[in-house]
């Protein structure tokens, strides 16, 4: 069995993490042993970095920072867990990957989607999504939703002007991707978003 690579992305409060779980569930019906990691995180390392960067007490660090540490964060992940996973044949699904960092760092944040893809060049070590499903929501309806749920961390304390942006950016990023970033309405029931994800990675399988 062939391993498949999937990212959940979106803006905060889109339902990535319901979506992800009803998905794995579609994937072991279809015997895949599923490994889901988030960004950033998913490892010690990775984790422990995770830490520095959603610290709302660090309101001086700069973009360029914020954006290094994501970018470690990711190498390890990708060493440690995505690539021996997809090696030995697992489904990996990652609640975010490169493409958060397109549009967080390199649009919202205006240091540019080339020079995120330049710094993440040996991070990624060859390794990109074969599918990512963008789950599209308005900005103030997502951090409505996180407000309601918890404690928010420094990115999502970001101005709503900056969660408009990250919106926005992700339909760019889509509207540049067409092939492999497909964009759904968040709004829409779960068990409507789901079947539309299970539908694309039936597809996706019987290619194989």
């Amino acid at each position: 069995m062939k391993g498949i690579f999937i990212t959940m992305e979106g803006p905060d409060g889109s339902g990535k993490s319901t979506q992800i779980e009803m998905l794995k569930e579609f994937l072991g019906k279809k015997g895949y042993d599923t490994v889901i990691t988030r960004e950033p995180g998913g490892t010690r390392i990775s984790e422990n970095i995770r830490g520095i960067i959603l610290n709302k007490e660090f309101t001086e660090m700069s973009d360029m920072t914020e954006l290094l540490l994501y970018t470690a964060a990711r190498a390890q992940l990708v060493h440690e867990v995505i690539k021996p996973a997809l090696s030995s044949g697992k489904a990996v699904i990652s609640d975010r990957f490169i493409d958060s960092t397109a549009v967080y760092q390199g649009i919202a944040r205006g240091l540019g989607i080339d020079t995120v893809y330049d710094i993440n060049a040996h991070a990624l070590a060859g390794i990109m999504p074969d599918v990512t499903f963008h789950l599209d929501l308005p900005a103030e309806v997502g951090i409505s939703r996180k407000k309601n749920q918890a404690e928010l961390d420094r990115m999502e304390l970001c101005t709503i002007d900056f969660h408009k942006k990250v919106a926005e950016g992700y339909r760019e990023l889509a509207r540049r991707n067409p092939d492999r970033i497909i964009t759904i309405d968040a709004t829409l029931p779960k068990e409507d978003i789901c079947d539309i994800i299970t539908k694309k990675i039936d597809e996706l399988l019987k290619q194989d």
